[in-house]
Parts: structure tokens; C-alpha cells; sequence
């Protein structure tokens, strides 16, 4: 008689899911660390942090340039501040660029999900760094980590426009409720250990600026010691969720774990089409990661976009991979389930069945950069912020400039998801002063940059990302530079087209579903990708791999000239790109480079 078969052992989980699990709700050792007089944390500390907005980084750089102990670390450590749907006032702003010069490395980042990044920050300080930022009626709690990270939404002030309005509306409850209940984020970090007094936790002192009439979510104190959504464990893996607008698809709905696109007539928003499983990062190493784009699941009317989504993120906290966290991600998650399993699975969690989806889907895109009208007498000004970087530098006073308006004319901000800003609520005289401030600064207005630098974002990358390979931040304006003139000779000047370029296959900057895409390999040498667009609902093809960075102009110079040379009236680069087929751009420029290197 045969044996019994052995029971499947459980997949062994990975070290990460040890600490959450040990943590006491993101505990862990923390407090204790954070006063040991070491420069960092320990392994598990330092996987906790990022739940709290901070990610331990090692300056390569800075150690190499030290005289000995070449191979001690250089730690300090990047802060992210959650800004749903990326509303600011003036006073939030100012004070987060002016934490940028007292406790960080003299800049701030705009990112690509609508947030504020600090850099430089050193372990002694992070608990002060914290405390302003809570001050300044904001908070880090979320903004990283295996959670619900900063939910993003067209931050374009339309007033007068309920669709827009209930959209932001809905987006704030949403940010709300899926926010952590942990009381660790209070204890640790807003709660003095000699006294034990908590810091006040919604609100703070007034600002000393004007603020915009919409209010920015507050932090609030939870009040449960359990995670009521998360459990003890939190999700596999981070977790990303974009509102978008058909005609408007600023936010790049289709690139997150969870979208909702907004179905409206008549200026009333009649539901969402829900879409699931979107994300870019991508592993070298594994075969098995692939970027995706969100799938169409279903339609919700607005009353259940909470009961959905969180739906949505306890199927994932269930049933997504806790032993490989290079596949832990949504997308993977319906990958293995398949699509119409995940969905059963959803609506079994949501109590209903999901509607099918409606066909309304994205068809516009829109960057808001530059004048508009507001609709209630005011307008607001797009601002492009290359890369997202504000900074002065010799001939360039971006930080000052933008301190000086802000303080002058105390208007509204936004932050889009191109890392630039809006300026909100200004009067029409406030152009020429605008203007007026930037060019004495040295800075350019946007009406000024080119449109290939305005639709161009790139991620930090080197030196201080553990997951950089190659440049990014740094190179991009290089390149855009080298690039300008080919675009002005082809008269391409006024088309519209995405390059985005990340220092490795993670994607931060989403490099996978725009026109052009550049992606670090390994150290000065990238991978091209073409064929994506404008709209962000489809990726792009590898086009070619192990590029030299002193090669990418004439390579994307190669494939612009074919571009100008057959393309349909009105196509787009994207199109033209899908269009013909990866391999017939490929050997259409190749030919040109050839013949090119011959006239040389």
C-alpha cells in the first residue's frame, strides 16, 4: 500500500515578512536605534522605516571620495512626505523647502507620484525632521512601505467644475481610509520619550501664509491598536492608486496597482471604471517581472469606491506572494490568478458583484503647464520644474525664486505627477511678476522651454540610490540639450512626446509606456524602448539594448529623423513607432547611422 503523499510545506516567506511580523504593528526596534549613536539602522529597522516615509540610502560618492574607510558607509536618509492628490498651500511648501536647508542637503524633489522628497538627512535628525513635517500639517506615514502609498489625482483647480471637484473629494476619503491605524508612527516619532507628551496631531500652529481654499488632509491620531485592513503583516508589497479623468489621464492611471476613471455626464459623475494589476518596476535579474498595465475590472458607482478598493487591497494582502518580493506586486498577483479568478475573488470580498465596465476609457492627456483660467475669476500657473529638482546653483536661483513668489503672492500649490507645480488662484496681473521673478533668478518661465525638456522626467538614480546602476537626474538635461537643435531641424519643435529615464529597471519614472524610454543597464549604458505613448495605455518594446549613454543622441536622433521621414499626418511619435513595427524603425535607422557614419 502506497504512502500517503507528503503535504506541501508552505513557502518559506521572505525576511522582510519576518519583520513586519515581529514588528508589533512597525515597531520593531526602532525607538531603541534611533538614539544607539550609530549612523544607521539594523536590517529589519530599516525595512520598517520606509512604512514611515524614509528610506536609509549610502552616498556612493561621498565614500569614495573619502581619504580611507573607503568601504564604511556614507548613510543618510531620504524622507517622503504624503501629499494626496499633491494640494499644498504656500506656508506647506515653504516650509518644506526651507527643512530642505536646515535639516537636508539644501534642495527638495518634487516626485513623480505628486509628493515632496527631502535627501542628505542624517539619523540624528530624522526625529526633528519628522516633527516639522507634522507641524507643517502633513505627514510621512505611508508615503513608502508595503501600504497604500500617496494616491494621486489631477491636481488642476477647475472651479466650477463638480466632476473635478467630487473626483478630489472622493480621493481624500479615499486617502483617509486606507490610511494605517498604527500607533507607532505617534510613538516613535511625535511623542517626547522623557515626557511622554504627543505633539498636537491635527493641525499644528496656523501657517504664517495665506492658505488655498482646499484644505490638505490632515493626519489624524487612530485610535485602534489593530490594522482593521492591513492585519499585522501589511501588504506583500507597496501598493499605488491613481484617479484619473478620461479626457485628462495626467496621472497615468494605467500604471498603478489600482485606478478609477471617472465616468461623467452633464457635469455629474456617474461612477468609475475600476482598473487593476498596473506597475513599471521591473527586475534584471528575473525573467519572471514584466511592467504592466492595469486591467479594466469592473464599474462602481461613487458610494463604493472605498468598499472596492479596500476590497481590492485585502485580496492582495490574502493572496499576493509573500515569498518572493520581486513578484509580490497586484500585477503578479491576477498574473497567477488570472484575471476573471481575481475578480470572483474581489467580489467575493466586496459582498456584490461588479458591474461590467463602462466604455468610457482615457483618451486625453493634459500636463497643465502654463496659463489658465480657474473658472471663478482667478488663474493658476503650470510651472515646469525640470526633474523636480528645486535647487539654486550658480546663474540659477530656482529655490529663491520660487521662495519669492510664494511669499509675494501667496497662491495655492499643486505638484503633478510631471514633478512640476502649480501655482493656483492668481490674479491676472501676476503673470508679468511671475515672469519678472524667474528671469531675475535665471530661470526660464515655461513658455520658454522646449517641449521635448517639458514632457521629459527622469529619476534620482545615482549617487544615492541602493538600486541605481546608472545615471539619471543628472544626465537627462544633458541629453534634452544635445537633442534640441535635432528636434528644431526635423520641425518636430511642437510635437508633443514623452522621454522619461530611470537609472535602472525599477522605473520610478515610468519608462515603460511612454514614447521614448531610457532604462540604466549598467554603469553609463542604458536600454532604449519605443512605441509607448502620450496616453500611458501602452507599453512601449525594447528597442535597443546596452547603449552607450555618449550614443543615445544620434540613437534617438536616428529614429526621429525615420519618424519625420514616414509618418502619417497628425501621427505621433508612439504611433508611428507601433505602426511600423520596433524592427522596421530598427533597420530604417540603423541604414541612416550608417550612412550618416559614412558622410562623417
Amino acid at each position: 500500500m502506497s504512502a500517503d503523499p507528503k503535504p506541501a510545506e508552505a513557502p518559506k516567506l521572505t525576511a522582510v515578512e519576518g519583520f513586519k511580523t515581529a514588528s508589533d504593528y512597525l515597531r520593531g526596534d526602532i525607538a531603541k536605534e534611533l538614539v544607539d549613536g550609530a549612523p544607521g539602522f539594523g536590517k529589519g529597522s530599516v525595512q520598517l522605516l520606509k512604512n514611515f516615509g524614509t528610506y536609509q540610502q549610502d552616498d556612493r560618492e561621498q565614500r569614495k571620495s573619502r581619504e580611507g574607510a573607503k568601504s564604511v558607509r556614507e548613510i543618510s536618509f531620504m524622507i517622503r512626505t504624503c501629499v494626496p492628490g499633491g494640494k499644498l498651500t504656500a506656508a506647506q511648501l515653504l516650509a518644506a523647502i526651507d527643512m530642505g536647508d536646515e535639516i537636508g542637503n539644501g534642495t527638495i524633489r518634487l516626485t513623480t507620484r505628486q509628493s515632496i522628497q527631502h535627501h542628505g538627512v542624517v539619523k540624528g535628525d530624522l526625529k526633528a525632521f519628522m516633527q516639522k513635517v507634522h507641524t507643517n500639517q502633513l505627514t510621512t506615514l505611508a508615503a513608502c512601505g508595503d501600504v497604500e502609498r500617496n494616491i494621486m489625482c489631477c491636481p488642476a483647480p477647475i472651479h466650477g467644475n463638480s466632476v473635478r471637484d467630487q473626483m478630489q473629494a472622493k480621493l481624500d476619503e479615499l486617502a483617509v481610509h486606507l490610511a494605517p491605524r498604527t500607533r507607532a508612527y505617534y510613538e516613535i516619532w511625535l511623542t517626547d520619550p522623557e515626557t511622554g507628551e504627543k505633539q498636537r496631531v491635527a493641525g499644528g500652529p496656523e501657517p504664517v501664509e495665506p492658505i488655498q481654499p482646499v484644505e490638505p488632509i490632515q493626519p489624524v491620531e487612530p485610535t485602534e491598536l489593530v490594522e482593521p485592513i492591513y492585519g499585522p503583516t501589511y501588504l506583500p508589497r507597496k501598493f499605488k492608486t491613481a484617479f484619473a479623468l478620461p479626457e485628462d489621464n495626467c496621472t497615468d492611471v494605467y500604471a498603478n496597482d489600482l485606478g478609477f476613471i471617472v465616468v461623467h455626464e452633464q457635469g455629474k459623475i456617474l461612477g468609475y471604471n475600476v482598473v487593476a494589476g498596473g506597475g513599471m518596476g521591473v527586475t534584471p535579474s528575473a525573467a519572471k517581472t514584466f511592467p504592466a498595465l492595469a486591467k479594466r475590472l469592473g464599474f462602481v458607482p461613487p458610494e463604493d469606491v472605498l468598499g472596492i478598493a479596500e476590497a481590492i487591497v485585502r485580496v492582495q494582502r490574502d493572496y499576493g506572494n509573500r515569498a518572493d518580493r520581486k513578484t509580490a506586486r497586484l500585477k503578479y498577483t491576477i498574473h497567477t490568478m488570472g484575471l476573471e479568478a481575481f475578480r470572483a475573488k474581489v467580489e467575493e470580498y466586496f459582498g456584490k458583484p461588479l458591474a461590467p465596465c463602462h466604455p468610457t476609457d482615457v483618451h486625453g492627456f493634459d500636463d497643465h503647464i502654463g496659463w489658465f483660467e480657474q473658472g471663478d475669476g482667478k488663474y493658476f500657473y503650470g510651472f515646469n520644474v525640470e526633474n523636480g529638482r528645486i535647487v539654486d546653483r550658480d546663474g540659477f536661483q530656482l529655490k529663491t525664486a520660487i521662495r519669492k513668489i510664494l511669499r509675494e503672492l501667496s497662491p495655492g500649490v499643486r505638484i503633478t505627477a510631471h514633478q512640476s507645480l502649480l501655482f493656483t488662484g492668481l490674479a491676472a496681473s501676476d503673470r508679468d511678476r511671475i515672469a519678472e521673478i524667474l528671469h531675475g533668478h535665471g530661470v526660464k518661465t515655461s513658455e520658454e522651454i522646449s517641449t521635448l525638456r517639458r514632457w521629459s522626467m527622469a529619476c534620482v538614480a545615482l549617487p544615492t540610490c541602493s538600486l541605481a546602476v546608472a545615471e539619471s537626474e543628472r544626465v537627462l538635461p544633458g541629453l534634452i540639450d544635445s537633442l534640441e537643435p535635432v528636434v528644431a531641424k526635423l520641425g518636430l519643435s511642437h510635437d508633443a512626446f514623452t522621454v522619461r529615464m530611470t537609472g535602472c529597471p525599477n522605473a520610478c519614472a515610468r519608462p515603460y509606456n511612454c514614447d521614448i524610454g531610457i532604462v540604466g543597464r549598467t554603469l553609463g549604458k542604458y536600454t532604449l524602448f519605443l512605441g509607448g505613448r502620450l496616453l500611458g495605455d501602452r507599453l512601449n518594446e525594447q528597442y535597443k539594448d546596452v547603449v552607450p549613454f555618449e550614443d543615445l543622441a544620434k540613437e534617438i536622433t536616428a529614429v526621429l529623423t525615420c519618424y519625420k521621414a514616414e509618418r502619417k499626418a497628425a501621427e505621433t511619435l508612439g504611433d508611428f513607432c507601433h505602426r511600423k513595427g520596433i524592427e522596421g524603425v530598427r533597420t530604417w535607422a540603423n541604414e541612416w547611422l550608417a550612412g550618416a557614419r559614412g558622410h562623417g
